[in-house]
Parts: structure tokens; C-alpha cells; sequence
């Protein structure tokens, strides 16, 4: 099994690493507030959210599998050489796992929230019972044979291709109301900010292992880390440039109104003389 060559790039790989796991932890957060403090998720795609959670679900059988999982180390040594580093870190499966709680948190806060007229569309809906029906397909074609490398790649995968589309959603309904009132642009900061450091953490080991074979053997979290930037990036668009925020945009027409009226009211209204 290989080793890191510097002791310097080892600490910058985990403190990216780390870094990543913060950034994209704590980014759900603002989210899970503002629908909190609003009381309402209108604003927040559904079908982002749903998707969202099967991607997060997706990537932490991958992590876990391949981190935990001596089987499926052994079988990627022997596709990939002994002498390359396994591309899973510590922080790639805490950040998976607390990603499938938040996720299913906002999940949670759309049941209970004021919906107002959203609701999960069909495409996404026969999207995911596609997912579940490849998934099971594919477990089956690989149990004779105990592929599980091959399997738990299937899974990476899947949620490559979900990080690819969950964002669409969004940015389409950002685009349709011209606003982004309801989606969290801290999401998105923090989003960008893991999302560069997850992407930069591989640069560091391939540099150091003097090897791409660990962007090659987890195709998936580079695309994780390039298509969220990209989308972030359009995001923050449409944030500060195209669709920037009204302050009156969610207040209401009574505290509206109430804002307008005298300090101290009187029970007198003179008539104003002719």
C-alpha cells in the first residue's frame, strides 16, 4: 500500500480535507434557518431537496463501503496497484453522513412547512424510481460474482449523475420567479468554498503520489467538486447580479401598513377647516 512521500502535503491534504467537511456540513445550516425563521419553504425547489437527499444517500454507501470495507480495498489494489492510495478519506464519509441527516432535515421542514404551491414534480419522481430500479438491477448482477468494487461504483456513479442534475431545478426556478427569495445564498458560499477545497485536496495527492489514478478511481468526487462549483457560480449570479434581493420583497402587506401608521393615535380627528 502506498504512503504519502511529504509530510507537508500530507497535512495540506487533511486539512483540506477537513476544510471540505466544514464548509459543505455547516453550508446546510443557513437553509434549514431560514425555512425555520420563515416558517416556509416557498422559494426552495423540491425537487432540489429530494434529489439532493438520493445523491447524499448514493455517495455515503460508496465512502463507507470503500473506507470501511477491507474487501473493497483488496479489489481496488488489485485493479488499481498496491502502490496507490485509497481516494476515501476520514472526512469524505463524516461529510456523507451528516449530508444525509441535514438533507433529510429539509426534507422533513417541506412536510410541515407552508408549501404554497410547489410540490415534487413527476420528472423527478420517475427519476428517483429509476434510480432505486438501476440500483437493485445492478446489486443483483453483481452478487454471483462479489463485485462489490464494481457495484459501490455504480453508486458513485449515480450520485455524480445526481449532482449533474439536483442543481437544475433550482437554478430553472430562480430563473422563472427572477428572485432567489427563499434559497439560502449562504448554501451556496459555503458550497463553492468546499467544493474547491474537496477538488484541491485531490490535486495535493495526486501531486504528491506523482499520479492522476486517484481522480481516475473516484471520478465521482471530482465531479462532485467541479459541477458544484460551476453551479455555485451560477448561483451567485443570479444572487448579486441578475435577480438581486428587494428588502420589501417578503414583507407582508400589514407590516406594511402597520409600518406607515403615526407613532400615537388619537381618538380626535379634527375636520380640516374650508
Amino acid at each position: 500500500m502506498a504512503s504519502w512521500n511529504s509530510i507537508p502535503m500530507e497535512i495540506t491534504y487533511q486539512v483540506l480535507g477537513w476544510t471540505a467537511f466544514s464548509s459543505w456540513s455547516i453550508g446546510y445550516y443557513p437553509q434549514i434557518i431560514l425555512n425555520f425563521r420563515r416558517k416556509s419553504v416557498v422559494g426552495l425547489s423540491f425537487d432540489f431537496a429530494v434529489l439532493n437527499l438520493i445523491k447524499h444517500s448514493t455517495y455515503l454507501i460508496y465512502n463507507a463501503s470503500l473506507y470501511f470495507s477491507s474487501v473493497i480495498q483488496k479489489q481496488y489494489y488489485e485493479k488499481y496497484g498496491y502502490e496507490q492510495m485509497i481516494p476515501v478519506a476520514a472526512n469524505d464519509v463524516a461529510f456523507s453522513t451528516h449530508a444525509v441527516l441535514a438533507t433529510s432535515t429539509i426534507v422533513f421542514q417541506i412536510l410541515i412547512y407552508d408549501r404554497g404551491s410547489q410540490k415534487v414534480s413527476k420528472i423527478a419522481i420517475a427519476m428517483i424510481f429509476a434510480v432505486f430500479l438501476f440500483a437493485a438491477f445492478c446489486f443483483f448482477l453483481a452478487l454471483p460474482s462479489h463485485s462489490w468494487l464494481w457495484l459501490i461504483s455504480i453508486f458513485n456513479s449515480i450520485q455524480a449523475f445526481m449532482t449533474v442534475i439536483k442543481y437544475i431545478p433550482q437554478a430553472v426556478m430562480n430563473f422563472t420567479r427572477k428572485s432567489t427569495a427563499g434559497f439560502s445564498i449562504g448554501y451556496i458560499l459555503l458550497d463553492f468554498t468546499g467544493g474547491t477545497a474537496n477538488f484541491a485536496q485531490m490535486t495535493v495527492q495526486s501531486i504528491d503520489q506523482g499520479s492522476l489514478v486517484n481522480f481516475f478511481g473516484n471520478i465521482g468526487k471530482m465531479l462532485v467538486s467541479l459541477v458544484s462549483i460551476f453551479f455555485d457560480l451560477i448561483f451567485m449570479c443570479q444572487r448579486y447580479v441578475l435577480y438581486p434581493p428587494n428588502e420589501n420583497a417578503e414583507v407582508s402587506p400589514k407590516l406594511i401598513e402597520e409600518s406607515t401608521e403615526p407613532l400615537i393615535k388619537t381618538s380626535d380627528h379634527p375636520q380640516l377647516e374650508t
